[in-house]
Order: structure tokens, then C-alpha cells, then sequence
């Protein structure tokens, strides 16, 4: 079947429906494409709150949040339980499958919201044995809120994530006895608020440079030796035995491009290279969201998605953009910048992450200070607003960050 459309998007999560929103609100013809059998990705089972703060100025949780932007949304096309086959950037045309046939689809302007997967539990290279019981925590997410099922009775949580810390309160919540929750890290790899309202309120224990060095159980799940680490180095005297049936591993999301990555710039950590207007290295493809960086709130997802499909709007639509004039490097004391390119025309955000604590961290463009920041933590997203007006943002742009170390 063929079809052809001003912009098409693929995923539906939060950054896939701010795309349809934007590009729908520039007057451009609409395709959503989606593997799932309906819109909003990971927040149907999200049912705790903390979504919406800023694109609703409410307190939601993540299906209401899916439900109300929806609504936002009006009616679209789409394509549902959808698998993109391939995307020939070159000609504007892809090729997807799903119960219906082969679809050969062009479009004018297309965007990128294929959002992230988790880190799986065999990347760690933890020895021992396989056994039932070892979930990685959207999985035992999805069990939980979505299936109704209990992954097991004793758990222990590896992985300081936001999803790991909010599946310990969960999981406490539905009766499952949680051991604690085991960072290898010296310091917690979700947000504050996670460690106050998951942790400390359940009186859940957070062990810190620790974590699970052998697996034991056959069958199913016996228990886990931990050990204490120094310098990335396992202390033998620490070690110790802890009986459990569940593991659940909260150790990190992967954005999701093995699709386009032979064709799409994008960096060591597979996130896409975007500029200020979201666009990549093709001047009519877009990315947004997750698969660009890892962002720690929905609605910081939906932002760019309505941004990337209105830009994808206006090239469907035989318009142009400003081209590119400046590059963001990431330097000293940064990880992550969520773009990598600028064109310089207007003050834009971008979001970036420190690569270590600091009590005081200062964000500097160039080596000129330019905000500061309390309490930095590589879990939690520092905002930047960047002025062309007040900044040089033409060629290679230095961003670091330096402050005292916590």
C-alpha cells in the first residue's frame, strides 16, 4: 500500500505526540507510526505522579498525562502495532509492516521520536547463573501495574534509577519485602525527589559503591552475593550472601537508533545529533526526545517533540531554516549536551549533565560563566539557556562546568 504524507513521525510516546501536535498545528498532513497498539509509550504504566509540572502546570500521573495530551491532539493517522522496515533518507521513503502488508510510505518531512530502551541485566557481566527472577525494572514496571502479576516475594533493586527506585516503592506497596537498593556508584543515579519519596520514605536502605558480584539459584532465584566496591574494585572482605527471589535491575536507558544509525550523526552514546531546531544532519529529518539523550521528565520530551514537528511543518510545507553556524562540545565536567549544534538566530535551551558532583558547579560558554548551579548531580538535568546576543555561538563553542567536588 502506498502513502504519502507532509511529515511523518515514528513512535508515540510523549515526544512522538508533541511532534503530531506541532506539525498539525502548522497546517502539515499527519502519519504517526507506532509499534504499540496505542499512543503515550511508557507512561500507561507510569501510575505514579510526578508528570505534567511544566507542560500542564499539574501534578499527573502518567496515564493522565497520556490521556489529557491526547485530547490536545485531536484526531490523526495513524499506523499501530507498525515495524519501520527501513528508511531511505536519500529518496524520502520508508517501508513498514504490520498485519495489513507492506507499506511504502514518502513523506516531505520526517521525525524521529523512537524514544529508549533499557540497559539489559547481561550487560553488567555479572557471574553466576540465569535463573528466574531477573527482571529489569520496566519489565517488572509493566508486570506489576499493567499484567497484575508480582515478579516474586524478596527483591532487591541493582541500579539507583528513577524507574528502580519508584519499582522499590511499588513494590513495597504490594507487599514485596525489599532488601535495598545496591549502586556500584558512589553516588545515586536518579533524581533527589526519587530518593526522598521512594527510599527514605519506605525506609527502604540505599547501599552506595555496592553491588551484586554472583548470582545463585538454578531454577529460580536463591539470593546474590554483594560486595562493596573501591575504584571500580570489588573489596573481598565485604562480601556477602543475600537471599532473595527477584532481581530488578535499574542500570540505565540506550536511546533507540539501530534504525537510522548508518545515516544519522550521533554520538558515543548513541543519542542523534540535533541543533537548536531539532534537526539532524538531513535538513527534513528531525529527532526528539529519549533517542537524543536521556531526559529525566516527560514533559521535557513533549517540549522538543512540539518543536521538532513544527520545524518538520514548515520544510514539508517548501519552507527553509536557518542553517547551521555553531558547534556545542561538551568539555570539562560535562556529559551530555542535549544539542550539538546551533544556528544562532534566537535564545534556545538545551539541557546538559555534569559528569560528577559538585556542590557549586558553574556552566560555563567559552570559559565565561554563565549560570550556577547547587548541588549538581550527573542524575539530574542542569537547564541552560543560551543568547546569541550575549554568547558567541558561531563555530566551535566550548561548554564546561567546574565547581567544588561533593
Amino acid at each position: 500500500m502506498k502513502m504519502k504524507y507532509d511529515v511523518v513521525v515514528l513512535g508515540g510516546g510523549a515526544a512522538g505526540m508533541g511532534a503530531v501536535l506541532g506539525a498539525k498545528e502548522n497546517g502539515a498532513s499527519v502519519l504517526l507510526i507506532e509499534r504499540e497498539a496505542s499512543t503515550g509509550g511508557v507512561l500507561n504504566q507510569c501510575i505514579h505522579t510526578g508528570f505534567g509540572l511544566h507542560v500542564f502546570k499539574t501534578e499527573l500521573t502518567g496515564p493522565e498525562y497520556h490521556e489529557i495530551y491526547k485530547d490536545k491532539m485531536g484526531n490523526f493517522d495513524a499506523l499501530y502495532e507498525t515495524m519501520v522496515l527501513s528508511i531511505d533518507f536519500d529518496n524520502d521513503r520508508m517501508k513498514a509492516m504490520n498485519s495489513d502488508g507492506i507499506h511504502d510510505i514518502e513523506y516531505e518531512a520526517l521525525v524521529l521520536a523512537t524514544g529508549a530502551r533499557e540497559r539489559p541485566f547481561e550487560s553488567l557481566r555479572i557471574p553466576g547463573t540465569r535463573p528466574a527472577g531477573i527482571f529489569t525494572a520496566g519489565l517488572a514496571q509493566k508486570f506489576v501495574n499493567l499484567e497484575n502479576h508480582l515478579p516474586g516475594h524478596r527483591a532487591i533493586i541493582v541500579g539507583s534509577g528513577d524507574i528502580g527506585m519508584i519499582m522499590a516503592r511499588r513494590l513495597t506497596l504490594e507487599g514485596v519485602e525489599i532488601e535495598g537498593v545496591y549502586e556500584i556508584m558512589p553516588y545515586p543515579g536518579g533524581l533527589t525527589r526519587n530518593i526522598a519519596q521512594c527510599l527514605e520514605d519506605f525506609n527502604i536502605p540505599l547501599h552506595l559503591s555496592t553491588s551484586v558480584i554472583k548470582i545463585h539459584g538454578k531454577r529460580r532465584l536463591e539470593g546474590v552475593t554483594v560486595s562493596k566496591f573501591e575504584n571500580g574494585v570489588p573489596l573481598k572482605e565485604s562480601e556477602r550472601f543475600v537471599e532473595c527471589d527477584t532481581l530488578v535491575a535499574s542500570v540505565g536507558l540506550i536511546p533507540e537508533n539501530d534504525l537510522v544509525k548508518r545515516k544519522i550523526e550521533m554520538g558515543s552514546d548513541e543519542g542523534i545529533f540535533v541543533d537548536d531546531l531539532m534537526r539532524t544532519n538531513y535538513e527534513n529529518v528531525f529527532a526528539c526526545g529519549n533517542n537524543v539523550c536521556i531526559h529525566d521528565l516527560v514533559d521535557f520530551a513533549t517540549v522538543e517533540g512540539e518543536m521538532a514537528g513544527r520545524n518538520a511543518a514548515v520544510i514539508a510545507k517548501g519552507g527553509s531554516l536557518p542553517p547551521r553556524i555553531g558547534f556545542l562540545s561538551p568539555k570539562e565536567g560535562i556529559r551530555i549536551v542535549s544539542a550539538r549544534y546551533t544556528t544562532a538566530t534566537a535564545p534556545f535551551k538545551i539541557y546538559i549533565r555534569v559528569d560528577r558532583p559538585m556542590e557549586i558547579a558553574t556552566v560555563n560558554v567559552n570559559g565565561k560563566a554563565i549560570k550556577a548551579a547547587v548541588n549538581a548531580k550527573p542524575s539530574e538535568m542542569i537547564e541552560v539557556t543560551l543568547d546569541p546576543k550575549k554568547h558567541d555561538l558561531k563555530g566551535k563553542v566550548e561548554l564546561s562546568a567546574k565547581g567544588v567536588k561533593r
